[in-house]
């Protein structure tokens, strides 16, 4: 026989003992979300199961990025040749027809990273030498520019082309990642600049005197004319000097003739 009896509380006022409760346990929270979405149409299932994808989604779309920012590193630093820019900007001051050497100014960036510094090693020619001033070596900051003026020298007229094609300078760059050495091109108004110095410079060498002669008679720097070698001549005959005699030896006397015949 099965069946609920009455149910007395535990622990009742009226007596002071104890009654175990018979009966069923009280439901579980599974059995009653069962029952509730067994209750539920097709229709009303299909939009809490889409509601509940799309909360996971948005909750996993929020924790991921602070996760992966945590584990992310930071940038590494640029090399230096690919943040740096240079560009031409001029005379720095009026060239003086026939100078040696010329001022120019340069407008130096550096995009961001590390402050660069830079030092001029070269140019494109053999002939010319070239320095920033005042300092050789200068520092750029990141996302600055500066403004150097740069002396270039001509130091032998030789081998260079009077008409500048393309020139650069030859410049060393350091940041806290690496050293390295670029060549920074220009062309436009740096080689027509440029070009005026080289002419300016070298034309007055090549109308300049040229060299006074020198070496022997038959070096061929004395004015084109050739000069016959010396003839030889015979060796002298040694001539002894007469014999000096001292004061105190008497001299020889020469023998006299005898004449043939007496008067």
């Amino acid at each position: 026989m099965t069946g609920i009896g009455p149910v007395e509380p535990v622990n009742s006022p009226e007596t002071n003992e104890s009654h175990d409760t018979i009966g069923t346990d009280a439901p579980h929270l599974t059995d009653r979300i069962a029952d509730l979405w067994a209750g539920l149409t097709p229709r009303t299932r299909t939009a809490a199961i889409a509601t509940a994808v799309a909360g996971a989604v948005a909750a996993a779309a929020t924790l991921i990025p602070q996760v992966s920012g945590d584990s992310e590193s930071p940038a590494p630093v640029p090399w230096p040749a690919n943040v740096t820019t240079w560009r031409y900007l001029g005379f720095a001051a009026p060239h003086n027809s026939g100078a040696t050497s010329g001022r120019y100014h340069f407008a130096v960036t550096v995009d961001h990273g590390p402050p660069v510094t830079l030092r001029i090693s070269g140019t494109a020619f053999p002939g010319l030498t070239a320095h920033a001033l005042p300092e050789p070596a200068f520092t750029v900051a990141a996302s600055t520019t500066r403004k150097i003026t740069v002396r270039i020298s001509v130091s032998d007229c030789s081998e260079l082309p009077l008409n500048a094609d393309l020139p650069f300078l030859d410049v060393t760059l350091r940041n806290t990642r690496a050293i390295q050495h670029h060549s920074f091109i220009f062309g436009g108004t740096f080689s027509r600049d440029l070009s005026v110095l080289l002419h300016g410079a070298c034309d007055r060498a090549a109308d300049g005197p040229g060299p006074r002669p020198s070496g022997s008679a038959n070096s061929q720097h004395v004015d084109g004319v050739e000069i016959p070698p010396n003839r030889p001549t015979a060796p002298r005959a040694l001539v002894r000097p007469p014999r000096r005699h001292n004061k105190n030896v008497t001299s020889e006397l020469a023998a006299m003739p005898l004449s043939a015949y007496r008067a």
